[in-house]
């Protein structure tokens, strides 16, 4: 079955660093680019030229360094805000101009005071005047998500007649179900004559947590970019996860689907990230989390060391992270202290783990986790002759 590419536009720089806290200075933000082009991004967000002169310095410095990804910057649909980025991504090998307007009904009448006719029109007018400064222009209909379809549909025909090279339909405030997300998407290939002449692009937020099932939703009805963050950065609950749906598109090959991240750098990366922009990264979260390949379980333990394929669908080598972790606790099992202790250099045979696991489980219900300078504390007391032999 031939495959079909997702291009991977990550927006960490301009929609992670709105995260409070997550400012980045010059410097970081051109390491960050740099990481991201190594992974093998397609597109990187550089920032919002006219938002501010930092924004602008940021993206003209990505601009002059980055070879082979595309470099864009986000506009309004305003003739100004279009100048400035133009002019900030002159040094760009690859550059694109990412404007748009908002389409949904509540944006139309209570964000701009305005009409559909009339937003439809100044988004024509936004994509032609960028095409005057670059070959590749991407529009965004901002709350596409709760945009009534035959509008969007309308609009999106709109744009690629104008010259929008990609089209961008955001779930900006993370509302949509998967399901609904994947039939907006799969509406807009039935019904937009000219689809086949730019790439349908998904970027969805996470209000409710679904900002990674909506997007791997719309890819699965047609839409060939994701528009995601390291770590899920991003406004608010933040954006779609890279790791996340690049490793879904990985591990299943039914859907038809590749990208070019090189997903033996998702771990380092992320932990640049998290560093850099200052924000830990939760514990359970998938992928880059610590506890992402830690088990604690005893069922669970006993069943991943004698097989990790039992609850391991990744391994931790493929994805950049350290080895799988068996952490003690007291719902650990004997096979897990065995296990420990074989680690550690003492081979005890059954009776006298089972000796040593009642008074494991003495120290479990006292720490949240038992370590090795523990367990040696025990076997040098129950058994000196072995463990100091």
């Amino acid at each position: 079955m031939s495959q079909s590419k997702i291009y991977i536009f990550d927006t960490t720089l301009r929609d992670g660093e709105q995260v409070p806290g997550c400012k980045l200075n010059a410097d970081e933000k051109i390491e960050l680019a740099l990481a991201l082009e190594n992974l093998g991004v397609d597109i990187i967000e550089a920032g919002f030229p006219i938002s501010s002169p930092g924004d602008f310095e940021s993206v003209r410095n990505i601009s002059a360094v980055i070879k082979n990804a595309t470099v864009c910057g986000l506009t309004r649909a305003v003739k100004k805000d279009i100048e400035v980025a133009a002019d900030a991504l002159k040094g760009a090998k690859r550059p694109r101009i990412h404007t748009g307007i908002g389409v949904s009904d509540l944006h139309i009448t209570t964000k701009f005071n305005s009409n559909r006719d009339d937003i439809r029109a100044r988004a024509i007018e936004a994509v032609a005047y960028a095409r005057n400064f670059v070959d590749d222009v991407e529009f965004y209909g901002e709350d596409a998500g709760r945009a009534d379809l035959s509008f969007l549909a309308s609009m999106v025909e709109a744009v690629i007649n104008a010259g929008a090279t990609v089209v961008n339909i955001p779930d900006t405030t993370g509302y949509c179900l998967p399901h609904q997300y994947g039939e907006k998407i799969a509406y807009l290939f039935n019904n937009v004559p000219n689809i086949d002449k730019a790439i349908i692009s998904c970027h969805c937020h996470n209000d409710l947590g679904l900002a990674t099932a909506n997007s791997i939703a719309g890819v699965m009805n047609g839409a060939r970019q994701i528009e995601c963050t390291i770590n899920g950065l991003g406004e608010r609950a933040g954006n779609t996860s890279l790791e996340e749906v690049v490793m879904i598109i990985k591990q299943h090959e039914s859907l038809g689907l590749y990208t070019d991240i090189k997903a033996e750098l998702l771990n380092p990366i992320s932990r640049l990230v998290s560093e850099t922009m200052r924000m830990p990264v939760q514990p359970n979260k998938a992928i880059v989390g610590s506890n992402a390949f830690a088990h604690s379980s005893g069922i669970h333990q006993d069943g991943f060391l004698k097989n990790a394929e039992n609850y391991e669908i990744i391994r931790p080598e493929d994805v950049g992270a350290d080895s799988s972790k068996i952490v003690l606790t007291a719902r650990s099992g004997r096979s897990a202290l065995a296990h420990r202790f074989q680690k550690l250099g003492y081979n005890f045979n059954r009776n006298e783990i089972d000796v040593l696991y009642r008074a494991f489980l003495k120290v479990a219900d006292i720490k949240k986790e038992v370590s090795d300078e523990d367990l040696k504390a025990l076997a040098v007391s129950h058994f000196p002759e072995v463990a100091l032999a």
